[in-house]
């Protein structure tokens, strides 16, 4: 296929251009969470013709996430491949010029800036304030900008942080909400529309971050509801606290310590634990699975293995990381994790 054919009508547009798209295709972008968000934002790089993607997920597909992950098709929940790998193929489909690294992991304080290496724009379609917070500090050290994005019920809320020109996500939200202080995919679902607004606004500001267009960046937090259909920005071009901000302003980067990390968490829109393996493992999953049969049902593949057990449903990837289905007690799950995939 032409390249000059493929992206024709893109380059027509003003604000883009051939010098524009040259510069797209040198480019590299860091999307971190393949879900909602991160689907909108993985499928719009693509078709833009961006160089490289990284798509970074710790999670595996399954039939709910159909509703509103546009990456994803039915055949990747019935085999439940990991979300990085499986939008990774769906991009093999869509446009074969962009190079794609899919990377299964939970992105926490240890491999943070290992991923963000090398990005020229970090996008975040991540579903909690720890991983954004995290990578706000990842980001704002390396000089890299990054655009947050978050939406839940029919709500969601964007801005773009480009460090050392912009205020970061910590002065405008100092600390992390607290646990149950705000509405979650549990609580209030989430439908598709929130998800390609707030998608598509962070992937526009991507794409002028990446065209050399920051004069063109919203330079604001908007917030879009798009049920009662209600749009209010608050202007951020003038903020003037950002000295007093711990990462921007004294540079103390305390997430990268891992001194706020959280060992569970709770996932977004599901009766489900996360337990973080701290240390670094290769399962072996036929061993883990002869040791597991004769206690309830056991199937793997390369990248992951199930375990049912009860009325649970226990995920175990290569890194000894567990998703645990059927409880939403961190307590429960870690009792879990402990009986039947050890320390």
């Amino acid at each position: 296929m032409s390249i000059n054919e493929r992206y024709s009508r893109q380059v027509l547009f003003e604000g883009i251009g051939e010098t524009g798209q040259a510069k797209l295709a040198a480019s590299q972008v860091v999307i971190i969470g393949c879900g909602a968000l991160g689907a909108v934002h993985t499928e719009t790089m693509a078709r833009a013709g961006v160089g490289r993607l990284r798509l970074v997920d710790r999670d595996f597909v399954e039939e709910s996430n159909l509703q509103r992950q546009i990456m994803f098709e039915e055949s990747d929940a019935r085999d439940r491949l990991p979300k990085a790998v499986a939008a990774a193929r769906r991009i093999s489909r869509v446009n074969s010029d962009t190079g794609v690294e899919p990377i299964v992991t939970d992105v926490d304080f240890d491999n943070i800036e290992e991923i963000i290496s090398g990005a020229d724009v970090v996008i975040d379609g991540t579903d909690n304030f720890e991983t954004r917070f995290l990578i706000n500090d990842a980001c704002v050290k390396a000089g890299v900008p990054w655009i947050y994005g978050a939406a839940v019920g029919s709500y969601g809320l964007t801005m773009t942080v480009v460090p050392g020109r912009s205020p970061c996500l910590r002065c405008v939200l100092a600390d992390l909400p607290s646990p149950g202080s705000g509405p979650t995919c549990d609580t209030a679902g989430v439908i598709m529309p929130i998800i390609s607004i707030i998608g598509s606004i962070q992937s526009a500001e991507a794409i002028k971050l990446l065209t050399g267009q920051e004069d063109k960046l919203h330079r604001s937090l908007i917030r879009v509801d798009v049920w009662d259909f209600e749009l209010s920005r608050i202007d951020l071009s003038n903020f003037s606290d950002r000295e007093e901000c711990p990462v921007c302003g004294r540079r103390e980067f305390e997430f990268l310590r891992g001194s706020a990390r959280q060992v569970t968490t709770t996932l977004c829109g599901r009766n489900a634990v996360q337990i973080a393996n701290k240390g670094r493992a290769d399962l072996d999953f036929t061993a883990l699975a002869d040791r597991l049969r004769p206690l309830g049902e056991v199937a793997f593949n390369d990248f992951l293995l199930r375990f049912r057990v009860d009325h649970y449903d226990i995920t175990v990837f290569r890194d000894a990381r567990s998703i645990i289905r059927g409880t939403g007690d961190p307590s429960v799950a870690r009792g879990l994790y402990a009986r039947y995939i050890g320390a």
